[in-house]
């Protein structure tokens, strides 16, 4: 990892590759290796950043922003700061995952002309409802006063599919050790972000730059059907439905992904 200063936060990436610049942006509460499947598979032909989102991973946060919380916005004006501050001056492929998938909208909306082509992948494009919204805002209580044990115990079902966390410990533990890896400053600053995050359902139709949709056969958070109805709306997208996967598709199938991955980039050159 390198780590670069950002102002009043530390900012720790990967680089690694040659050619065209894929960007990936990790999910919720997980960190840049979530993607490591995918860094390994597409450096080979391509440079690849995956940041640790502000707070995450081995990044550090603004000391308020636990308790004023980090909006999709920010993360996605820390992210272009990244670009800019390590000379990256050409567009990018940007790949979002779950909340990672917020802030690629976001950035697509700040930042358009940095875009040559994009890859939502889980996640969603509809705001919180108002029920969903109170409940990431109580759960961004709690964790500050318990910890993130209880996050770890409610999140796992849901970002892993049943056949996995059956059959695949390593997997679970895997993703088990990078949530445990959150502190509870970032995970509630995340929260109260994703909580007033804005709807960008009506504004798909003017993301003109090629799209791919990719979602988990078997997801349990953004389902397929929900995906396909993005990429519907998307001008230029294809969807992708990545089998035997629930939402944390680049490890439970991430031969399927990486190779979704390298025939779109090879498709944008």
């Amino acid at each position: 990892m390198k780590s670069i200063q950002l102002g009043a936060i530390n900012l720790a990436y990967e680089d690694q590759g040659t050619g065209p610049v894929v960007v990936l942006l990790h999910g919720y509460p997980l960190d840049s290796r979530m993607w490591q499947p995918q860094i390994d598979a597409l450096s080979k032909t391509c440079r690849v950043i995956a940041p640790d989102l502000r707070g995450f991973g081995q990044s550090t946060q603004a000391p308020e922003d636990a308790a004023s919380g980090v909006s999709m916005s920010r993360y996605a004006a820390d992210v272009a700061e990244l670009l800019r501050a390590i000379d990256v001056t050409e567009q990018v492929i940007l790949c979002g995952f779950s909340m990672g998938g917020y802030i690629l909208w976001q950035f697509i909306r700040q930042f358009p002309e940095r875009v040559k082509a994009f890859v939502p992948c889980d996640t969603r494009a509809i705001a919180d409802t108002a029920e969903a919204r109170q409940g990431r805002l109580k759960t961004a209580d709690e964790v500050m006063k318990s910890g993130v044990e209880p996050i770890i115990t409610a999140m796992l079902p849901k970002l892993l599919s049943e056949r996995t966390r059956n059959a695949r410990p390593e997997i679970v533990e895997k993703v088990t050790a990078i949530m445990r890896s959150c502190s509870p400053a970032t995970i509630a600053a995340s929260l109260r972000g994703m909580a007033v995050r804005s709807d960008v359902t009506t504004e798909l139709a003017s993301f003109t730059q090629p799209a791919l949709v990719l979602s988990g056969a078997e997801d349990a958070i953004s389902s397929p059907e929900e995906m396909r109805g993005i990429a519907d709306k998307l001008p230029n997208a294809k969807f992708i439905e990545i089998p035997r996967a629930g939402h944390m598709t680049t490890l439970e199938n991430p031969e399927a992904v990486s190779a979704a991955l390298l025939d779109f980039i090879k498709r944008q050159s």
